[in-house]
């Protein structure tokens, strides 16, 4: 056999040979460096036999995929060392039946099916026999074994590794990797790939979390135990990640939601259905406002919609054929059939055929602060970011074929404008494309409609010079769209907002227009939402800021805190000035020190802290204690509050 290296050049090869035999015909030094291969684009091991003729890439470990290797040795490493702590209190190897075991997002997991549950102080103990695993530097070894001896293996002993191997087609390979030996070492079936030994693992890991999970995540199955792990290649990556999750927590918008007052979710109420406070209802407020202003100058038209509608609505829009499950049960009136609304793009077109269209009308732009409601899983819900009840920033734009480019180009503008005004600088733009040769029950075949609408997004990206990437596969069943992409506190990547061409349910709808020409012509639909869902945005936004709001937003801006009850008076006076200026401002009149005050006003993040006493009240000023400011200012009253209303004004 032979293989073909990144050069174009042949490697003969003898048959069934390995990328460890691959590396040896290429070099003693390579050799030793090899942890793996790439073999027509799949990632190999050093034990799995190359197919002939492969285009292979010998791996080290200053390769990037030398991190999905190590992870998923380290599963095995771990499913070891749990066998062991299970040894030790007096059980048998087999008591502990293991399930799966892969590699996920920085770092592993493996579940199983233990004979007495784990504890979180059992964490370390399993962690310090990886840990002396990993030195005794075990050798892996691959071996096949034919289907009856490989269920001969696990019968009646592991339900679960039957089940998977009954479940593989009949031709699949069923391969088996161990490390160590038979005193001290594992054996465990598994597609792999792996290291080829177990001290190539670098030591920068750490068990974090024990959880429940059913079997192949069905809740009528057993309950398995799921440790989690998570492993780096240096010491840095891991301190980092270690930090990231610290700060996450500390950001949690759920955390602050309650810290702060803005939000609260009760089960009286209902799983994900959010209360706002009045704290989190201003800021809200506010940023409905400022959309409302901002696409009022871009020329959207505001409309409001029921929260209910008539079944027949969302069978021609496509929702109960394709989205039922996503939807609240039906509710039945005088013998028909209404659903709450899990979209707003259905109402929008029946007020766009509410009366006849010409060109002269296009584009039509038309905006609505929408609640929606969609049956998420009680297990998928969180906070505001996944919720069954939200508002989102909704807009639809109805215009012929040749407007699509600009109207894009406007979107685009509209998005640069407001992330700017709330200084969000990380982000951008994802062309989610169709795949029609994976996928074509979802997209159909490739058709002017959808090269026309692709050549149009790329246009407006191209003539904006946005930056943006491509998803291939992503795009939706009715058309192409742009989906805006941030990066959140973990420095995860996710969707907050999107920018979609329709150019199909239009025609289900019957919309349609009379062009130049006097022609019955069908419009593009544009669905936009600059902030997706204001929950989503908020719960982003809190998360972002850590709840340290700008001074346009804050709830509450400044609170005085006069040193003693003879200052109340000329705190009053300053308060007064403050709000007839428009300011919100609050006066700590509680019969607690200072310090006490200036406190509790820091740990609810109030942007400006003004402390008066005899000087302040004699001079007309105020001590400025400004939000992660060291320096304390003392200004006149006057100043202050024309410094406040700029920056308000100025967004800053």
């Amino acid at each position: 056999m032979n293989a073909v290296l990144p050069d174009g050049r042949n490697l003969e090869l003898k048959p069934g040979a390995t990328a460890a035999d691959a590396a040896k015909a290429i070099g003693p030094g390579l050799a030793k460096a090899a942890i793996g291969a790439i073999a027509n684009g799949e990632l190999y091991d050093l034990f799995k036999p190359l197919p002939d003729g492969a285009e292979i890439r010998i791996l080290t470990e200053k390769d990037p995929e030398f991190v999905q290797l190590f992870r998923h040795t380290l599963a095995h490493v771990m499913a070891q060392a749990v066998r062991e702590l299970y040894a030790e209190r007096g059980f048998a190897p087999e008591q502990v039946k293991l399930a799966i075991g892969p590699v996920i997002e920085n770092g592993f997991y493996y579940d199983m099916d233990a004979p007495e549950p784990l504890r979180e102080e059992d964490l370390p103990l399993i962690e310090e026999k990886m840990r002396r695993i990993v030195a005794a530097n075990l050798p892996l070894e691959r071996f096949v074994l034919p289907r009856e001896e490989a269920l001969k293996r696990y019968a009646g002993i592991d339900p679960y590794k039957t089940e998977l191997i009954q479940d593989l087609p009949e031709h699949e390979e069923l391969s088996f990797y161990k490390q160590g030996d038979e005193q001290f070492g594992f054996t465990d079936l598994c597609r792999g790939p792996h290291v080829p030994s177990t001290g190539r693992i670098p030591p920068h890991f750490k068990l974090t979390s024990l959880a429940g999970a059913y079997w192949r995540g069905d809740s009528s199955r057993p309950m398995l135990q799921r440790i989690y792990g998570i492993a780096f290649r240096t010491r840095e990556e891991l301190e980092h990640y270690l930090w990231q999750q610290e700060e996450a927590k500390r950001r949690d918008h759920r955390k602050l939601g309650a810290e702060l007052e803005l939000f609260t979710i009760s089960e009286e109420v209902g799983k994900g259905l959010p209360l706002w406070l009045p704290r989190g209802s201003f800021i809200r407020r506010q940023m409905e406002d400022y959309m409302y202003h901002k696409e009022q100058a871009y020329g959207y038209h505001y409309v409001y919609t029921p929260h209910i509608a008539n079944a027949r609505l969302y069978y021609t829009s496509g929702h109960l054929p394709y989205y039922k499950d996503d939807m609240y049960a039906p509710i039945e009136i005088e013998g028909e059939e209404y659903y709450l609304k899990p979209m707003n793009c259905p109402h929008h077109h029946m007020i766009y055929k509410a009366r006849p269209k010409s060109y002269r009308d296009l584009p039509l732009r038309l905006a609505e602060f929408g609640t929606v409601y969609r049956f998420e899983l009680s297990g998928t819900l969180s906070g505001l970011t996944r919720a069954r009840g939200f508002t989102q920033n909704d807009a639809h734009i109805y215009c012929s074929r040749a407007q699509v480019t600009e109207e894009f180009i406007r979107v685009i503008q509209l998005f640069d404008e407001v992330y700017r005004d709330f200084g969000i600088s990380d982000y951008w733009f994802r062309l989610s494309l169709p795949d029609f040769e994976n996928n074509p029950e979802k997209f159909g075949q490739e058709n002017d409609n959808w090269r026309d609408s692709i050549a149009a997004i790329r246009a407006a990206l191209e003539q904006t010079g946005a930056k943006y990437v491509e998803g291939i596969g992503e795009a939706t069943f009715y058309g192409p769209k742009l989906d805006v992409q941030i990066r959140s506190v973990l420095g995860k990547e996710d969707t907050i907002a999107t920018n979609q061409l329709d150019f199909i349910v239009p025609e289900r709808f019957g919309l349609e227009f009379t062009n130049e020409r006097g022609e019955k012509e069908t419009p593009v639909v544009i669905h936009r939402a600059i902030m997706g869902s204001f929950d989503r945005f908020f719960a982003f936004y809190l998360e972002h800021t850590a709840g340290d709001f700008p001074l346009w937003l804050s709830p509450i801006q400044a609170v005085l805190v006069p040193i003693s009850d003879r200052h109340l008076a000329y705190a009053e006076q300053v308060a007064a000035q403050m709000r007839k200026n428009k300011l919100r401002v609050e006066i700590d009149s509680r019969p607690e020190r200072m310090n006490a005050k200036i406190r509790d006003a820091e740990l609810q993040k109030i942007p400006l802290i003004l402390v008066v006493g005899d000087k302040e009240a004699e001079a007309g000023t105020v001590n400025v204690r400004e939000r992660h400011v060291k320096e304390q200012r003392s200004l006149e009253v006057a100043a202050l509050i024309e410094e406040m209303k700029a920056r308000v004004e100025a967004r800053r």
